[in-house]
């Protein structure tokens, strides 16, 4: 058996149940706490599987991780923006820790340039998307997401889990300010949005998870 075991897979593929089904909440325009709830349900899911598979500090940093995004996809509707981006950006931070810690010892020029990029791109795209009055407090919280995405990209987890999902994430916010201004009415973004957030969740986590979860088994 797997580390982790049989409950740590049943998580898992509740997880990806719950956020999948949360479409139809984005279809039918639905609220109230119920949907509310429905909506932490798929990362909340993710931090438990994360814990069920932790055996080392990097390990449970990537479930503290989940388990901000999930405080902070419950707190966006819950309480608003505010408090819904501190949330994410304390998940952000973590991510970053974590990330850092477990640099990629070599990178290529266009790993180095992609690294680089993604922080002022990031950024310049959130504040052109926004209102005035928004860019100041967008553009920090952009920073923390962006600067995110860059460490991921060059950390040694898998860039096509890890790294891409990273990007996802970062990809799912730039669209939920392109909605505050040239998207705004476009019913087809609320749908993007979710579907490379939480994507893009799985795919940290489970990038994750399985490069320490195979260390622990080869030290074994």
């Amino acid at each position: 058996m797997t580390q982790g075991g049989g409950l740590a897979r049943i998580v898992l593929i509740g997880a990806v149940i719950a956020g999948v089904s949360y479409f139809y909440v984005i279809a039918g325009h639905l609220a109230g706490p119920a949907f509310v709830a429905w909506k932490g349900a798929g990362v909340g899911l993710l931090a438990l599987y994360a814990v069920l598979r932790a055996r080392n500090s990097d390990g449970w940093l990537i479930a503290v991780v989940m388990a901000f995004g999930a405080l902070g996809d419950v707190l966006l509707d819950a309480a608003g923006m505010t408090q819904g981006a501190a949330a994410f950006i304390l998940g952000h931070v973590a991510a970053i820790i974590l990330y850092l810690r477990n640099r990629r010892g070599a990178l290529s020029s266009s790993q180095k340039w992609l690294a680089t990029l993604v922080l002022p791109l990031g950024v310049l795209i959130a504040i052109w998307s926004v209102p005035f009055e928004s860019r100041p407090m967008i553009g920090i919280y952009t920073a923390f997401v962006a600067s995110m995405a860059a460490a991921a990209w060059i950390s040694r987890f898998p860039r096509y889990r890890t790294g891409i999902g990273a990007m996802m994430f970062l990809a799912s916010d730039l669209l939920i300010f392109a909605r505050m201004g040239p998207l705004a009415g476009d019913a087809w973004a609320s749908f993007a949005i979710w579907g490379l957030y939480f994507g893009g969740q799985v795919l940290i986590t489970l990038g994750v998870t399985r490069t320490l979860g195979a260390e622990t088994t080869k030290i074994r």
